[in-house]
């Protein structure tokens, strides 16, 4: 089975991700995508033997609307959202990724350009293996799918924040060792 229908597989047994994908009409997110840690560790949760939903904090949704950078207008999606899906009992974040120039920096304790896409945010997450997001009849993965399923963890040239990657990664190894982190030079 060629390597994206298999992740595609892999990310619908995991039931939440599936009815989410289910609804998605319903949830009228412009330039939505449902991405990473849903997805990536659906796939390593079955690689571990263990059930797909296991220890997956919440599901991340990125939509990408530039004419309204409020906080009020992402709060309004959100609940739409929770309205839509808030039946899985499942914690689920509506993130529009044309305001998160205005807060990660805060955060996070780095500076972060204007994003134009949410393919723009999928790309810039810390591991590029965690570079994924799905939407209805659509797989966006960057940098492929091979580290993904391979377990190796390294640091994103696009957002080199080390002491970031290096939580991140050390976070995903304590829950997953049999993924290997490349240390960044």
């Amino acid at each position: 089975m060629p390597l994206r229908e298999r992740f595609l597989a892999d990310l619908l047994t995991n039931r939440h991700n599936r009815t989410i994908l289910d609804r998605w009409d319903r949830l009228a997110l412009p330039d939505g995508w449902l991405v990473a840690g849903c997805l990536f560790q659906s796939v390593w949760n079955l690689r571990m033997g263990r059930a797909p939903e296991s220890d997956i904090k919440d599901y991340d949704l990125f939509y990408f609307d530039g004419q309204d950078l409020t906080r009020e207008t992402e709060q309004r999606v959100q609940a739409r959202v929770d309205e839509v899906l808030g039946d899985l009992g499942i914690q689920i974040e509506a993130i529009n990724q044309a305001r998160v120039h205005l807060w990660y920096e805060e955060d996070f304790g780095h500076p972060y350009e204007a994003l134009t896409c949410s393919r723009d945010g999928i790309e810039r997450f810390l591991v590029p293996s965690t570079c994924v997001g799905v939407r209805p009849g659509e797989i966006y993965a960057p940098y492929g799918l091979e580290s993904l399923y391979a377990g190796t963890l390294a640091m994103n040239p696009l957002t080199p924040h080390r002491d970031l990657f290096e939580a991140k990664a050390a976070s995903y190894q304590r829950r997953w060792p049999w993924l290997t982190i490349v240390s960044p030079e």
